[in-house]
């Protein structure tokens, strides 16, 4: 059994309110023990070997090095630590990329600290803790049909019209233009073999294509 009461945590983050908040509650509501904190991976690289941290606390949008850049260095300096990530980002591509760089946990800023608390218990007993609404992005991901015909521009376009959006809706959310919009719903048309939005729809959706 782990010994949790001398599990090592380190956390990684420019925020100096969020850095030393975490810090703060960690060390005095749990049995863990912040070692050390940094506002920048390349700050804490030269260090964080000494440090030897079971769990390392990381945000994704620091100076310098990014968080999804540092996960794989920071794998090879400490191999055997836990990463649980932190992020005001919750798009599907940057949560895969860091759970495929090796992340263990994934968590938004508005995460509470007796939360961070029990995520640092969950990862060192072999878990994989995530935010709600984190969960929900890496479901729907996994649930998406891999040999889908259309790309992903398509299918988040299509995705946008299944909830209602129009084309300068469209146009307007994904910084392009509403002729662009055009084009893309042309090519969906073609490649699902269908000539109205409720069809294109229903055939991505029991093909699990959105």
């Amino acid at each position: 059994m782990y010994n949790q009461s001398i599990a090592r945590v380190v956390i990684i983050e420019d925020d100096e309110t969020i850095r030393e908040g975490y810090a703060y509650l960690i060390n005095n509501t749990s049995p863990y023990t912040v070692v050390n904190t940094y506002p920048s991976f390349d700050l804490a690289k030269q260090k964080i070997s000494k440090d030897n941290p079971d769990v390392i606390i990381l945000d994704i949008q620091l100076p310098g090095t990014n968080g999804i850049e540092a996960l794989p260095q920071l794998k090879k300096i400490v191999p055997h630590a836990y990463i649980i990530m932190l992020t005001v980002y919750e798009t599907e591509k940057t949560i895969l990329d860091a759970l495929a760089n090796g992340a263990s946990g994934y968590f938004t800023k508005n995460t509470s600290s007796a939360k961070i608390i029990d995520a640092i218990q969950e990862v060192i007993q072999g878990g994989g803790p995530m935010s709600p609404d984190v969960a929900k992005i890496v479901i729907t991901s996994l649930q998406k049909n891999q040999d889908s015909p259309l790309t992903k521009r398509e299918a988040q376009i299509l995705e946008l019209i299944s909830k209602g959006k129009d084309r300068g809706q469209i146009a307007h959310e994904l910084f392009i233009e509403i002729e662009t919009v055009k084009t893309h719903i042309k090519n969906i048309y073609l490649k699902l073999n269908v000539n109205s939005k409720s069809d294109a729809i229903r055939v991505a959706k029991s093909n699990r294509l959105i």
